[in-house]
């Protein structure tokens, strides 16, 4: 009779795995972040020209 011993995980080794998901998401997201105009600019999503001169204007109260 042939015994396979069970697969064990100490609280280091599972902790370790859940560091190393957590990091490797949010290494994924900041990827995403950094490129993501061009990921935008392959779906032909082109950015607002006057949104820069919008945030420029925030500060100052519209008169009416």
């Amino acid at each position: 009779m042939h015994f396979a011993p069970l697969p064990y995980l100490d609280p280091g080794s599972g902790s370790f795995l859940l560091q190393l998901l957590l990091a490797a998401g949010l290494g994924l997201l900041v990827a995403i972040r950094a490129s993501w105009s061009k990921i935008k600019g392959w779906f032909g999503i082109k950015p607002k020209a006057n949104d820069e001169a919008d945030d420029e204007d925030d500060d100052e109260p519209e008169a009416k």
